[in-house]
């Protein structure tokens, strides 16, 4: 396959930057709403490069020098906000260490190393006047707790996009498809009275029915890449504490993990037409997304090696309108764990990757290559 573009050769001064970068990350505290400083460290790192950075709120963004509203445009986006210490750290959660190839640190897998990663691939390809495309970078906060104040309050603010790519750890594999989630808050009523005579009405023994939909439901669609719709029945209570009491309220709440053949709209509909009780959901934004297979993020992808399949966990990919492909160095599994890291090798690999994933685009979009599309 030929290439239409050069392939770049990230030098060790970005990808050295990098990982001074993402120590300095691990060193600044930027629990979900307070990353502030770690904005600061973001525009920082573009300013040594003589790349100017705009900030809305706590999210940092950039186009390349060559920008042009002739040219589609690629987003390249992860967060730089993580979730509290696991209490079993045995490390300082805010010292970065290197032992052993690896770089210990609060948010240095999930998701420093692709977002230093991404920030290295667009410092590498900002001032290239050759780009059949924008590139748009974007740090953003408020993921681990899925916030309005991150990427969703972001997007008003950059220009029009086609597609992205969102930096999560994956082991540099394809997540062309995540579950979405949808919390319920479910209320079943009875009548309260004195639990030692026969009296009242049970909220609670009125909710068995429900529960017990909701434990043996089977929704009868089921995603080829996310399985099927997921619901876990995960907090009960009531409104009383009295043990003598008979509960006139019982709520429980409702863990749905949605699949890509059905909105949460179609699952909430299903849900209130087999149940007794009042459901109310907290929010319908978290969807499950899933990008084509013949998308060329996802052909760039397949061509270099890598694997597609479905995630289960949720992520800003969730939020945006246009296609988008979840990749990036370091392992899921690694994420929100005690002494979390991140090996050095991905990081050098995740930059690489990342700059190959976008030469081969090239090669695989028609419209890019100049060709007629149907």
């Amino acid at each position: 396959m030929q290439n239409a573009l050069p392939a770049p050769d990230p030098t060790d001064d970005i990808t050295d930057s990098a990982v001074s970068l993402l120590k300095r990350l691990i060193a600044t505290p930027a629990f979900s709403g307070e990353e502030a400083g770690t904005a600061v460290l973001l525009e920082q790192f573009f300013e040594q490069y003589h790349i100017p950075t705009r900030r809305h709120l706590h999210n940092v963004w950039a186009l390349n020098r060559h920008f042009s509203s002739e040219k589609p445009s690629i987003l390249l986006c992860s967060h730089h906000d993580t979730v509290r210490p696991n209490p079993g750290y045995t490390r300082d959660p805010f010292t970065p260490e290197i032992e052993d190839g690896k770089l210990y640190g609060l948010g240095s897998n999930d998701a420093g190393g692709c977002l230093v990663c991404l920030a290295a691939a667009f410092t590498a390809l900002y001032e290239r006047a050759d780009l059949p495309f924008n590139l748009v970078f974007a740090g953003v906060a408020e993921e681990e707790i899925s916030g309005k104040n991150g990427v969703e309050s972001l997007l008003p603010h950059l220009p029009p996009l086609n597609c992205a790519i969102i930096g999560e750890p994956t082991k540099l594999d394809l997540a062309v498809a995540e579950k979405g989630l949808m919390v319920l808050d479910c209320e079943a009523h009875g009548k309260a009275g004195h639990a030692a005579r026969d009296e009242g009405v049970n909220a609670i023994y009125a909710a068995l029915p429900d529960l017990e939909w909701f434990r043996a439901y089977r929704f009868p669609k089921q995603s080829d890449w996310l399985g099927p719709t997921k619901m876990t029945v995960t907090v009960i209570e009531t409104t009383n504490r009295a043990h003598n009491v008979v509960p006139d309220t019982c709520r429980f709440v409702v863990d749905v993990r949605l699949t890509d053949v059905y909105t949460p709209e179609a699952v909430l509909e299903i849900i209130r037409s087999n149940v007794q009780c009042a459901v109310t959901p907290r929010s319908t934004r978290l969807r499950a997304t899933a990008i084509a297979a013949e998308h060329p993020l996802v052909q760039s992808g397949l061509y270099l090696g890598k694997k597609a399949y479905g995630s289960p966990t949720t992520s800003d990919k969730a939020l945006l309108p246009v296609p988008a492909l979840k990749c990036g160095p370091g392992d899921s599994a690694r994420s929100h764990t005690a002494d979390e890291f991140i090996y050095l090798e991905e990081i050098r690999e995740g930059m690489v990757f990342y700059l190959a994933i976008l030469e081969q685009y090239i090669n695989f979009s028609p419209c890019l290559r100049g060709e007629k599309t149907k």
